[in-house]
């Protein structure tokens, strides 16, 4: 597990947004990088001590890496206003980036540049060491859990897309060989994954699969979909609301057997996976992963660290 400490305004809201986000396994709120002691609510408000309200994020570097939570983190201030987000004004709440390991720096560094070439004004998000965090008072830790009423800067929407978001898995993965494809594939994971075949309907290996576990790519291993996001949808075949993260997968356009439709492939292993469909129901986004058994392997939850996919276990609840 990783930690990083980040200032976003107000941290009532700011930890309610992080401890949202997959692969984050633990937040508090606190007071960094000032120049006192053991500080209370009221010097940090009222006496210059220089601390920043900050929230402290440990997180799974495998679900969540840096980069991502960084993107979250810009989604969710503004970056080029000074000692300001929100109504909240004073230096208590500037923005900022306080690392504990020095090999972050790069990594945050990187992404500030990136970030600044897509604005106008100069980034005002202070970057630098975690030179002290004092957790703050215990009525403000998951202040907005205790108060669902509570004031808050972040908008509502904001939350949503916080806990909707996924993280690309870390390019492990890599294509075999068509030898070796044909050597370790049965017949029909071949043809449906390397030929774009289609498996029969009520007769495959997932589509009615209950239990609770990851699906990856037959093919490379890489993690595709979790049993979470599995539902029934009664087409005979696995069916998805989505993907752990949606660049683990590329689209393409199908006009075969006289019909028009969105042919999904995963990304590392551009395997034929199935279709993606806009007929799933409302309250999981509205679509539909159509895939084929063949070209998935699922692996169950107890069996997911011993296989090496222990990191993805909080995402299987």
């Amino acid at each position: 597990m990783n930690q990083i400490v980040l200032a976003a305004g107000c941290f009532w809201g700011a930890e309610k947004y992080f401890s949202l986000v997959q692969g984050v396994t633990a937040t508090d709120v606190g007071y960094a990088n000032g120049a006192t002691q053991n500080p209370t609510y009221e010097e940090v408000c009222g006496h210059n001590t220089g601390h920043a309200e900050a929230v402290r994020i440990t997180y799974n570097e495998t679900i969540a890496p840096l980069p991502f939570l960084l993107t979250l983190f810009y989604d969710a201030i503004d970056p080029t206003t000074l000692n300001r987000q929100g109504g909240d004004v004073g230096t208590q709440y500037r923005t900022g980036i306080y690392y504990t390991n020095v090999a972050d720096l790069p990594v945050i560094q990187q992404s500030i540049a990136e970030l600044q070439a897509t604005l106008d004004k100069p980034v005002a998000i202070e970057v630098a060491p975690l030179k002290n965090y004092y957790p703050a008072e215990e009525y403000h830790q998951k202040y907005l859990a205790k108060n669902p009423g509570g004031y808050c800067h972040i908008a509502p929407a904001q939350f949503e897309k916080a806990a909707a978001a996924r993280a690309t898995t870390p390019a492990q993965y890599t294509a075999p060989s068509q030898r070796v494809l044909q050597q370790t594939l049965t017949p029909l994971q071949y043809n449906v994954t390397q030929n774009a075949g289609t498996e029969p309907a009520f007769n495959n290996e997932y589509w009615n699969e209950t239990r609770k576990g990851i699906y990856v790519d037959i093919t490379t291993g890489q993690p595709l979909f979790v049993s979470t996001d599995k539902f029934d949808a009664g087409c005979g075949w696995p069916s998805f609301s989505r993907p752990i993260a949606q660049n683990l997968l590329k689209e393409a356009r199908d006009t075969t057997h006289g019909m028009l439709r969105t042919e999904v492939r995963s990304q590392t292993g551009n395997a034929h996976l199935g279709h993606v469909f806009t007929d799933g129901p409302a309250e999981l986004g509205g679509l539909r992963y159509c895939i084929n058994s063949a070209s998935l392997r699922f692996i169950p939850q107890e069996d997911m660290e011993k296989e090496g996919y222990g990191a993805y276990l909080s995402l299987v609840k």
